[in-house]
């Protein structure tokens, strides 16, 4: 007889790995609701759960703790500005402009970083933000393409350390600088990563 499962019905004979495939994609959903309502400190393992109709074990049994599933949950969309479009020597200034922007006004994007910092998942998923998103910017306006990576990489040496500094230790002198002013220190560091000769 076919039994009521996860947002529908399902047949006892559907294969095992279908039925992880599907309870899976109903945690992810749950959890992206619930993280974007409640936020990350607020939502609960035992609420994403509740919403996707299953027992918070679960949960646990596929990410293992709150952090994993806020890793495998979260999508980051970092809206990069096209570099190439602008005049080269503001690369720096533009690129540092749009990522406090993004820290002060992405709640998820701090949230991963705090989740990153601690968690395997949080890094892994960090990692293939920066590396998917900001290398092909990297790519197009640094003199040698293939360069590319260790140049992306310095880059988000940079404006990590700076977002974990001053939106997640929130250091009294990071967090106190106007943006203004840590657009002035950071940029020209930035420019010279993306666009400065090979040392």
């Amino acid at each position: 007889m076919p039994r009521t499962a996860l947002h529908g019905r399902t047949d006892d004979n559907e294969p095992p790995a279908r039925r992880s495939d599907t309870t899976r994609a109903a945690i992810l959903d749950a959890a992206r609701e619930r993280f974007a309502a409640d936020g990350y400190e607020r939502a609960t393992i035992r609420a994403v759960a509740r919403d996707a109709s299953i027992d918070p074990s679960m949960v646990m049994r596929y990410y293992g703790n709150k952090e994993g599933l806020f890793a495998a949950a979260v999508t980051v969309d970092l809206a990069l500005p096209d570099l190439a479009a602008g005049p080269r020597e503001e690369v720096g200034r533009v690129l540092v402009t749009h990522f406090l922007a993004m820290w002060e006004e992405n709640e998820v994007l701090t949230a991963l970083l705090r989740v990153g910092v601690t968690n395997q998942a949080g890094a892994e998923r960090m990692q293939g933000i920066f590396r998917d998103q900001l290398l092909p910017v990297a790519r197009r306006v640094c003199p040698d393409p293939e360069q590319a990576p260790a140049r992306a990489a310095l880059v988000a040496t940079q404006v990590l350390g700076v977002a974990l500094t001053r939106y997640v230790l929130r250091f009294p002198q990071a967090a106190a600088l106007h943006r203004e002013e840590v657009v002035a220190w950071l940029a020209p560091t930035v420019q010279r990563y993306l666009t400065a000769p090979s040392p």
